[in-house]
């Protein structure tokens, strides 16, 4: 007879090391403008603002990485996440490993008070020379098989079991 632990339950604040739990707490990072500070021993080394681009659970091969062009955050990657609301209902999230962390939190708007970060979609950026296309989805009637894509029921994380290609 095995016996599972009961779930756990989270009100505004709390720590989760099940890789499912990250997950579902990281999702609503997905699509968004963040600035991230990271940590080794307590001290910053590197700092920016990225935009975070896949969230991927089940995938041990595939790594976090953080740039100012693209975010991967790879539940592997980390030990477990540590997640508070501040007073402005947004959330300040830390993944920990080891003594190494990285903290991400909504940016702020441009032009907006520092002190007030929003969630906003990164804005796309028109240059001369360059034509903007809007591509159509696949109709329904399409399924993602006959593309070699995975399906994306979630807008594109690739979430608990399924799967989805490297960067």
């Amino acid at each position: 007879m095995s016996f599972e632990p009961p779930a756990k339950f989270f009100v505004n604040s709390g720590l989760a090391s099940n890789p499912v739990d990250i997950y579902h707490l990281l999702r609503p990072l997905l699509r968004q403008t963040v600035a991230y500070r990271y940590l080794r021993d307590g001290r910053v080394v590197a700092h920016g603002t990225g935009w975070v681009e896949r969230i991927v659970a089940d995938r041990p091969d595939v790594s976090s990485f953080f740039t100012p062009l693209s975010i991967c955050l790879s539940v592997a990657s980390w030990e477990h996440l540590e997640f508070e609301t501040r007073p402005d209902q947004l959330i300040t999230y830390t993944l920990v490993q080891g003594d190494e962390r990285v903290i991400l939190q909504f940016a702020a708007t441009p032009g907006a008070d520092q002190d007030e970060p929003i969630q906003e979609m990164l804005p796309f950026q028109v240059m001369p020379g360059y034509i903007q296309m809007e591509l159509g989805a696949f109709d329904a009637d399409e399924t993602s098989a006959e593309h070699d894509l995975p399906p994306a029921a979630d807008g594109g994380a690739d979430g608990p079991g399924e799967g989805g290609s490297a960067p």
